[in-house]
């Protein structure tokens, strides 16, 4: 679980990150969620951005993708949200 101080580092971090995925019209798939799994394992931290046609809201999607993938959220703003999960290796020292 993540405290606010981590929180706060990480929305500084991810701020000079582009979005990764887009979850646009056909929403949250299987696929997404297997490739989402595979970038939180190489970079933790990822952002995602929900399009205006999506079929849901940000908070639904975030919070979907985090049961998923077994992360938290960091951070929601907008149609934009941030995911972390602590990986094996421990890159960002928390």
């Amino acid at each position: 679980m993540l405290n606010a101080k981590d929180k706060k580092m990480l929305r500084k971090e991810a701020q000079s990150y582009r979005s990764l995925f887009q979850i646009g019209k056909d929403g949250i798939q299987d696929n997404l969620v297997n490739t989402l799994e595979d970038s939180l394992t190489a970079h933790e931290l990822v952002k995602l951005n929900l399009l205006k046609t999506a079929p849901i809201t940000t908070k639904e999607a975030a919070e979907i993708l985090a049961n998923e993938t077994g992360s938290e959220i960091v951070h929601i703003v907008g149609h934009t949200f941030v995911l972390y999960r602590r990986s094996k290796k421990n890159l960002m020292g928390l």
